[in-house]
């Protein structure tokens, strides 16, 4: 499958959705809804410290140089656009996808789902199952013939969400946290195929 099927649009009917590679003018958007998405998953406490940690511009940068100078080349930063509004594309999720790089994937197999948000205001919309459909064909057009992701274990929604588009736990679960230890959450490690059918 050649890789320009990355470029292809994500349309949904009469939902006004899409999804396409992010440019670099979305990376301030990315970081925006980055933002708003940590209030809605983290407890107040743990969001108003990472708010504070890092700044709206420093997240924008980073956003920025993962589009535009990506470490790997297999490593894309998707984003999901609203244009209920006439002529407006609004940026309302992203999703980076690319290689694997747990101990025990598989090169060239492993594909993983880094990041994946939806703004609070845009879900159940339909965005997310689009988001979700472009990073798996992304994934695919790279040659990966699986994909991982790590989701808190506490998040049911997200964990309903994947289960009924496939996805299953494969056993493996770890803690991460603060560096001070006062925020530990564990995760577990989702996979599904994506091989060509």
């Amino acid at each position: 499958m050649p890789r320009a099927i990355c470029a292809v649009i994500y349309a949904g009917g009469m939902t006004h959705g899409s999804v396409r590679l992010a440019l670099p003018s979305e990376a301030s958007a990315i970081a925006a809804v980055q933002r708003r998405c940590w209030t809605q998953l983290l407890s107040p406490a743990v969001s108003q410290r990472a708010l504070a940690d890092v700044d709206l511009e420093a997240m924008a940068a980073s956003w920025h140089d993962a589009i535009t100078r990506p470490p790997l080349a297999t490593l894309r930063v998707l984003v999901a656009l609203d244009s209920s509004d006439p002529g407006r594309h609004r940026v309302v999720g992203f999703a980076a996808v690319g290689p694997a790089d747990d101990p025990d994937a598989a090169p060239d197999v492993d594909g993983v789902v880094a990041e994946f948000s939806i703004d609070p205001l845009a879900q159940r919309q339909g965005h997310g199952s689009r988001l979700l459909q472009a990073s798996m064909d992304t994934l695919r057009a790279d040659g990966f013939t699986r994909a991982t992701w790590w989701v808190n274990a506490t998040d049911d929604d997200l964990r309903g969400f994947l289960a009924g588009s496939g996805w299953a736990a494969d056993g493996a679960h770890r803690e991460v946290g603060t560096e001070d230890g006062e925020t530990r959450v564990k995760i577990v490690r989702l996979h599904t195929d994506i091989s060509p059918q």
